[in-house]
């Protein structure tokens, strides 16, 4: 019997993604790392001018609403660049509708942590543009500001492909622009509900150093503990990114894979 072939993110259907669980499971309350992403994004934010950042992005922003919420100050433009038809179909009736009362709590905080923001979460939400699409229809050099949340390392088991995604994240910005993510730490494939099995690469900080250092500039990476109030994944916590894409000509990064979730980090 040969080694179980490496699924990537085309051999998932994503347009059937159980949003009603996924947010039943992650976002019907707000949870402990819930806060504390929250604290870390919301200082990236509240160091820009309200409407300093013409043209932002939410990379794979499926249903979780917080992070547009939080560019809401000051993003004149948000797209919120999402392939699958079941989050798409959630995100625009959460604009168009307004957001579900769950999101008040999280938008509480936000706000609180903010004053830049609108009074209400739906005020913050006006900005934002659905955009049906993937990696592929990233220009880069477009936004001066790209945020990520819990994409790259969800929707392959493949380290290279884990790679292009996030070396197609960085490219997106204009050089200078800034970077924001959060990624779930060493979570291997994972399952929502009852549903089926959907691919994971799991990352450590060493890899996502192996990536982002030579793609970045001022890189840091923070770490939340793991919170037992969700249901268990089998992650070890959440890690949390801030970057800039450099000036200048870009550099040409290594080509292989991150090193592997639990691998010493590179020397020298």
């Amino acid at each position: 019997m040969g080694p179980a072939r490496v699924r990537r993110n085309q051999d998932a259907d994503w347009d059937a993604w159980p949003v009603a669980d996924y947010l039943a499971e992650n976002y019907r309350r707000l949870h402990p790392c819930d806060t504390e992403v929250i604290h870390h994004h919301a200082a990236v934010y509240r160091d820009c001018a309200p409407g300093s950042l013409a043209r932002t992005l939410e990379l794979g922003a499926g249903p979780n609403l917080y992070p547009l919420m939080l560019a809401g100050a000051a993003s004149r433009r948000i797209d919120a660049l999402e392939p699958s038809a079941a989050n798409l179909r959630y995100l625009r009736r959460q604009l168009d509708e307004g957001p579900d009362a769950s999101w008040q709590p999280f938008y509480t905080l936000c706000r609180s942590l903010d004053p830049a923001l609108p009074e209400s979460g739906a005020e913050a939400l006006r900005p934002v543009r659905v955009v049906p699409g993937g990696i592929d229809d990233l220009v880069p050099g477009t936004y001066d500001l790209a945020s990520m949340n819990f994409v790259a390392e969800s929707v392959t088991e493949d380290s290279a492909e884990f790679t292009l995604f996030c070396d197609a994240f960085v490219r997106a910005v204009r050089p200078g622009g800034r970077l924001l993510a959060a990624f779930m730490e060493r979570m291997p494939s994972y399952r929502i509900g009852t549903g089926p099995v959907w691919p994971a690469f799991p990352v450590d900080e060493a890899a996502l150093r192996s990536v982002f250092g030579p793609r970045t500039t001022g890189l840091r990476i923070a770490r939340v503990a793991k919170d037992p109030t969700l249901p268990e994944y089998g992650d070890t916590g959440i890690l949390l990114l801030t970057a800039g894409r450099p000036d200048g000509p870009p550099t040409r990064p290594p080509t292989g894979p991150p090193t592997p979730a639990g691998a010493p980090a590179p020397q020298g």
